[in-house]
């Protein structure tokens, strides 16, 4: 890795192209960075492990953005693009204790371990049925074709999404996703959109409740929790809006190291071959370091002073913990650059730390499993179709993954 001899430009295409050469940098010059970000906002910017262990569970720093100051249009830049406007504010990404740990506890029994166990048949089902539509055809976007689509019938499954209506759903989905570096504006469209949808169904589902999470929160408003019909659209939406895309960019991320690392890839399939399941668990949290799905962990703002790696943040300050950064910290992890699918020693922070710690996780883990089992099991010569200099990703501030990813195989 050729780490840049000047302070880096940040937040470019060329820096989402590869941007652990700056971050390797800044770790080393500037740890505790402040920058201005597309968007005008100036944050602080987070980058070794143990400064952002600290910064993610410090409780000084608040997730509500009414901590921070408007622009001079009187706008708050941070958070989802139309969240505020369509009445979408309040959940787990922007509160905190005792509302956060309330609004937690509603949802959690949908991702116990149990539960996300009883869901691995429906990931299964729609992970071979997605490829049998491309298997014969010898090529295919994994993205757009795989890692996309799996993940958004999933949560909508597990939201209660009913079967016609998840088309929608994805269409809606893919906008955010197409317009996530671009004009605010396409994302604010496609908020409004699902807000919409998600306030006719929980209404629909009154009359109806199912065993989905959906009805579940219905009821939980029903039995005394307090929970107003905004907090009910905003915990699905969010669960929606994270559960999909940390888990495209995890398989389609994922996949993607695999095929740039053969020797760690054919030793995953030697390890799927012989059907053990211990080394696909290791490669799983070694993607998710190596690159993972969140490159930066969502807003936080400082309610008082506070130092961080040597650097006085201030109230109001937003602070930004890069977990690409952190999840290459050569003073946390040996030949942190190297993909290793057998990584033992392996804390990373890839779904944060603390009380914010990513409730879909084990759902997501579970997702990217299935999925990166079942393809190199069935698709076993799967390639790249173009140069990796070819591939372009997503503009964005939080999340990284790719637009699209070409790959050719035999055709079966």
């Amino acid at each position: 890795m050729n780490v840049p001899n000047a302070a880096p430009e940040l937040f470019t295409w060329e820096f989402a192209t590869d941007p652990y050469p700056a971050y390797a940098w800044l770790r080393e010059q500037s740890p505790v960075h402040r920058t201005r970000l597309p968007s005008g906002v100036e944050a602080w910017l987070v980058t070794r492990y143990a400064d952002a262990r600290q910064a993610l569970a410090d409780g000084r720093l608040s997730k509500n953005p009414d901590h921070h100051a408007k622009d001079a249009q009187g706008k708050n830049r941070t958070g989802i693009p139309g969240e505020r406007s369509a009445n979408l504010m309040t959940h787990l990404l922007n509160i905190d204790p005792p509302d956060h740990t309330r609004l937690r506890r509603l949802v959690s029994k949908a991702f116990t371990p149990r539960r996300v166990a009883e869901f691995a048949p429906r990931v299964q089902e729609l992970t071979d049925d997605l490829i049998d539509r491309f298997a014969r055809q010898g090529e295919c976007d994994l993205i757009h074709d795989f890692a996309f689509p799996l993940p958004i019938y999933a949560i909508c499954d597990l939201l209660g999404v009913p079967r016609e209506d998840q088309d929608d759903l994805r269409d809606w989905a893919g906008m955010m996703i197409r317009h996530g570096g671009g004009p605010r504006g396409g994302v604010a469209r496609s908020v409004k959109k699902i807000r919409g949808y998600l306030a006719e169904l929980i209404h629909r589902k009154r009359n109806d409740l199912g065993e989905d999470l959906i009805s579940g929160l219905i009821r939980a408003s029903d039995h005394g929790e307090h929970l107003t019909e905004n907090e009910a659209a905003a915990m699905c939406f969010v669960l929606l809006f994270a559960g999909f895309e940390t888990t495209i960019n995890l398989i389609g991320n994922g996949a993607y190291a695999l095929l740039r690392n053969p020797e760690q890839r054919a030793r995953l399939q030697e390890s799927i071959e012989g059907e053990g399941s211990d080394l696909l668990d290791t490669c799983i949290e070694e993607l998710l370091r190596y690159d993972g799905p969140v490159e930066l962990a969502t807003w936080r703002f400082a309610t008082e002073p506070l130092t961080i790696g040597e650097q006085r943040i201030e109230p109001g300050d937003p602070v930004l913990v890069v977990l690409a950064a952190a999840n290459r910290d050569p003073a946390r992890f040996t030949e942190p650059d190297t993909l290793d699918v057998s990584r033992r020693d392996n804390q990373h922070l890839g779904y944060g730390h603390g009380v914010h710690y990513c409730l879909g996780a084990p759902l997501a883990r579970l997702e990217g499993r299935i999925a990166l089992e079942t393809l190199l099991r069935r698709l076993p010569d799967l390639q790249l179709a173009v140069r990796p200099a070819e591939l372009r990703w997503r503009g964005g501030l939080i999340m990284r993954g790719l637009r699209d990813l070409p790959v050719q195989f035999t055709a079966v």
